[in-house]
C-alpha cells in the first residue's frame, strides 16, 4: 500500500519541526474543492449528503492508492515509499498546529487579554467566543486539545498502519467532511449525516487509542480509567467521549458543562466529577500530555505496521516451496 515505516517517523518529524504551511495545505485545498462540491449537490435530504461523502471521500482514497501502486514493480524503491509516507503523514497530521494555537491563546489569558483569547478561540474549535469568559475559554481549550489529538495525529496514524497511505488519506478527508456539514444545524442535519456517520465509525480505533494513551502517560491512571469507564458514554459523540474524559481524569480537571455552537447552546454531561476546574495552566499540561500521546501512538503505528509486514512476509515464504518448511529426513 505504498507505507513505509521510516516516511512516517519523517512525516512525524515535519509536522513536529514546521507544522501545517501557512499557504498551499493539502487538507486547506481539499476543503476548498469539497465547499466547491457541496454548492452543487447540496439538497436537505441523506441521499445527497451521501453523494457528497463519496465525492469528496472517495477520490483521495483513490488518488492515494494509485500513488502508492506507482511505487510497485521494476519500478519500486524504498525511496519512493518513504517519500510518499513522509509527505502524505505530514499532510494529515495538525498536532503542532493544535499545539500552537492552544499555547496562543493560553498566553493571551495568563496575560489577561480575554479579547484577544476570544479572537483565537475560532482557529482552534467552533465555539461561540463571545459566550465565554476566561475560565469558558480555557475549559474549551482543553476539550479541543483532547479531541484533536485523536483527530488530528492518532486517528491518521492508527489507519496508517491499517490501511497505508490510502487509509491516512482517506481518514483525514472524512474528517475534514464531518467538521464542515457533519454538525446538527438545520442546514446540515440531514445532508452532513453521512459524514458524521463515516466520522464516527473511522475515528473509533484512533479515539481509543487516544484514550488509553491518555491513561497511561497522564498525571493520574486511576482517575483517567474512572472517569473514561463513567463518563465517557455521557457525552454525545462516540468518540470525542472516550478521549476528553481520559484527558479529563489524566489532568485531574473537570470538562463539560454547557457551551455554545453558532448561537446553539448545549448542556453536555460532566466528565470527571470529581475533578476541579479547568485553569489556564492546564492548557499547557494538556498540551504536553497530547503531545506525549502522539509519540506513543506513532511508535504503536510502526510496531503493527512492522506486524503486518512480518506476517505477509511469512505467508510468502510458506508458499514457496523449499522456504516455509524443511522437507524430507536426514
Amino acid at each position: 500500500m505504498g507505507f513505509s515505516v521510516s516516511g512516517a517517523v519523517l512525516g512525524y518529524l515535519g509536522d513536529a519541526l514546521a507544522g501545517d504551511p501557512r499557504r498551499g495545505h493539502p487538507v486547506a485545498a481539499f476543503g476548498r474543492a469539497a465547499g466547491a462540491v457541496e454548492g452543487r449537490v447540496w439538497r436537505d435530504d441523506k441521499a445527497a449528503g451521501v453523494l457528497y461523502t463519496a465525492l469528496c471521500a472517495g477520490p483521495v482514497a483513490a488518488g492515494a492508492a494509485v500513488l502508492g501502486r506507482a511505487g510497485l514493480g521494476r519500478f519500486r524503491s524504498r525511496a519512493y515509499d518513504a517519500a510518499l509516507t513522509g509527505a502524505v503523514t505530514w499532510s494529515v497530521l495538525g498536532g503542532t498546529s493544535l499545539g500552537r494555537e492552544a499555547r496562543a491563546i493560553g498566553a493571551a489569558l495568563a496575560a489577561g487579554d480575554v479579547d484577544g483569547a476570544r479572537a483565537r478561540l475560532p482557529h482552534l474549535c467552533g465555539r461561540d467566543p463571545q459566550a465565554l469568559d476566561a475560565d469558558g475559554i480555557a475549559r474549551a481549550v482543553v476539550e479541543s486539545v483532547a479531541e484533536n489529538t485523536s483527530d488530528a495525529v492518532v486517528g491518521a496514524l492508527v489507519w496508517g498502519a491499517l490501511a497505508g497511505v490510502p487509509g491516512m488519506a482517506a481518514f483525514r478527508a472524512v474528517n475534514t467532511l464531518d467538521a464542515m456539514v457533519g454538525h446538527r444545524s438545520p442546514r446540515y442535519r440531514n445532508f452532513g449525516w453521512a459524514a458524521a456517520r463515516l466520522d464516527d465509525v473511522a475515528g473509533w480505533p484512533g479515539s481509543r487509542l487516544t484514550a488509553a494513551l491518555a491513561v497511561a502517560l497522564g498525571d493520574d491512571t486511576r482517575a483517567a480509567v474512572t472517569a473514561w469507564r463513567a463518563d465517557a458514554h455521557r457525552h454525545p459523540s462516540p468518540n470525542a467521549g472516550p478521549v476528553e474524559a481520559a484527558f479529563a481524569g489524566a489532568l485531574g480537571v473537570r470538562l463539560g458543562g454547557t457551551l455554545s455552537y453558532g448561537g446553539r447552546v448545549e448542556h453536555r454531561p460532566t466528565l470527571n466529577g470529581a475533578g476541579r476546574a479547568v485553569a489556564v495552566a492546564d492548557i499547557e499540561r494538556a498540551v504536553r500530555l497530547s503531545r506525549r500521546v502522539g509519540v506513543a501512538a506513532l511508535a504503536v503505528a510502526v510496531t503493527v505496521r512492522g506486524g503486518v509486514r512480518a506476517a505477509r512476509a511469512a505467508r510468502v515464504l510458506r508458499a514457496v516451496p523449499g522456504k516455509g518448511a524443511r522437507h524430507g529426513g536426514r
